[in-house]
């Protein structure tokens, strides 16, 4: 898919087709609806006068030869009410759009972008929102796979442009950017578990770090065993796939020692629970359980490619949870990377203690700040739903800049809290902690057990599971690719401010 911008009028795009966003409450006879009427020959009132045409927010109605345009064809698209079409809403939008547009053989699509007050931002959004719509989950069916639109798009404005071209052309290519990296993790998301296993996973990084210039060190489970790192080695040895823990570096701060951010990524390639076996029903979809990694995997290549002048560092427990006759056992007391032990009660809690070990060699790092995102708990879920993911957070500034962050991705996230109160659901009789508590607050007690090995150092915990997939949506269908912008975005928005 390409993407330029136009100066001419719309009415003029010689494209297949336009697409023309109109709002539910607007009148025909006014405005621009009337403009858009006159050019159909009063087609839009008749439309609106049956009840055909509504304007809802995804509607669309496609109108074959309008005489007053140069497309041949023109696309109705319904944008909600007025002053709802937000960036964020103009986002959506488009990628409804884009997958309503699947297999129409288009060639060109021209674009009318109204309302939008900052030209760049809705360039961007628009770019991003039309290429996660183009994302196709059936990418291993031989047959009847979605044709996917690979044309170009023309962005034009229903008036003159109130920004200079060359910040909206940036603005296009950092959307290009953001949406290809979504769409990445998405596909990596979409690879079931014989197809890409810690070991393979951590050749994807590879190819992904020397594509986009990063630096990479990836540690086998010896390297491991010699720093320790005993909960990541845990929750593996019931697999014959052994774990990887993968390390990526984009070091371009212009001052080598300001200290780095660091992501990290729950990488579990497939849960089945271990020894605490889930349900098969429950086990259908646990390819998804190493969506954080893939984020953060992709936001470390769109990192790359924008060429952000900042020092990050994203790290990647990689395993699989099975329950080979070496699994750990429910009652196991291992002795983390940290020196801290922890009874092992339910070996399905294994995400946390992956991050568990991860986080303590964040901390080795004397980052700026740490920042892990994972699939961590159903319980999250139950709290609120496939809307929101889950946010934790030790430190109030950093929280405020991880969610201004979230505000221009689009990406949403509740906060839960972190009160010293629920602390003792996970006290141990014969470890320093327990992995589990009780039923109650379980996405609470999870981030409580990550708080233990972080220290004093700032810290957000993202609880992604219910936004990681969705099995049907009109949106986005199958893995989302969510967290890749907003952890992007919060890098750029980070190394803009001064150092500490």
């Amino acid at each position: 898919m390409r993407f330029r911008i136009t100066p001419e009028p719309w009415t003029k795009l010689a494209t297949s087709a336009v697409v023309i966003p109109l709002f539910e409450d607007e009148e025909p006879a006014q405005g621009f609806p009337a403009e858009l009427d006159s050019l159909l020959g009063g087609l839009l009132a008749e439309l609106k006068e049956t009840g055909e045409w509504k304007g809802k927010f995804g509607q669309l109605m496609t109108v074959h030869r309008p005489a007053g345009l140069s497309s041949p064809r023109a696309i109705l698209l319904g944008a909600g009410k007025q002053g709802s079409l937000t960036v964020s809403a103009l986002r959506r939008l488009m990628t409804l759009l884009m997958n309503k547009l699947k297999g129409q053989n288009l060639t060109s699509i021209g674009v009318l972008l109204r309302d939008q007050k900052d030209a760049p931002a809705a360039a961007q959004a628009a770019v991003e929102g039309l290429l996660v719509g183009s994302f196709d989950v059936g990418e291993f069916k031989t047959n009847e796979k979605n044709r996917e639109f690979s044309g170009e798009v023309v962005l034009a404005w229903q008036g003159d442009l109130t920004s200079d071209e060359p910040e909206i052309e940036k603005a296009i290519r950092q959307g290009e950017i953001l949406g290809d990296a979504t769409n990445l993790a998405r596909s990596l998301v979409n690879q079931p578990a014989n197809r890409l296993h810690p070991v393979r996973l951590a050749e994807k990084a590879t190819e992904i770090s020397g594509r986009f210039g990063l630096e990479i060190e990836i540690l086998g489970e010896p390297e491991m065993k010699e720093r320790e790192m005993n909960c990541i080695l845990a929750v593996s040895q019931g697999s014959d796939q052994p774990a990887r823990f993968i390390i990526l570096r984009h070091l371009k701060a212009p001052d080598p020692s300001r200290p780095p951010v660091v992501l990290i990524g729950k990488g579990v390639t497939f849960d089945s629970g271990g020894l605490s076996l889930k349900p098969a029903q429950s086990m259908e979809d646990m390819k998804n359980d190493k969506a954080g990694a893939c984020a953060v995997v992709a936001a470390m290549g769109a990192i790359a490619q924008l060429q952000l002048p900042a020092n990050v560092i994203a790290l990647l427990p990689a395993v699989e949870n099975l329950p080979g006759g070496r699994a750990q056992k429910p009652g196991d007391v291992i002795r983390s990377m940290s020196g801290k032990t922890v009874e092992v009660l339910n070996t399905d809690a294994e995400g946390r203690l992956i991050l568990a070990d991860a986080l303590h060699f964040a901390t080795s790092l004397e980052p700026d700040c740490v920042i892990d995102i994972a699939t961590l708990t159903g319980a999250v879920v139950v709290a609120l739903g496939q809307v929101q993911a889950g946010i934790f957070s030790n430190d109030e500034a950093l929280f405020n800049d991880f969610m201004k962050s979230a505000a221009i991705s689009g990406e949403r996230f509740w906060r839960l809290p972190l009160d010293d109160d629920y602390r003792r659901d996970i006290e141990s009789r014969v470890a320093d902690i327990k992995n589990v508590g009780s039923r109650w607050g379980g996405a609470i007690t999870g981030a409580k057990f990550l708080q233990e090995f972080v220290g004093d150092t700032p810290w957000c915990h993202i609880d992604m599971a219910g936004v990681d997939s969705f099995p049907d949506n009109d949106e986005l269908k199958g893995p989302t690719g969510f967290g890749v912008r907003t952890l992007t975005e919060f890098v750029i928005l980070r190394h803009s401010l001064p150092e500490a």
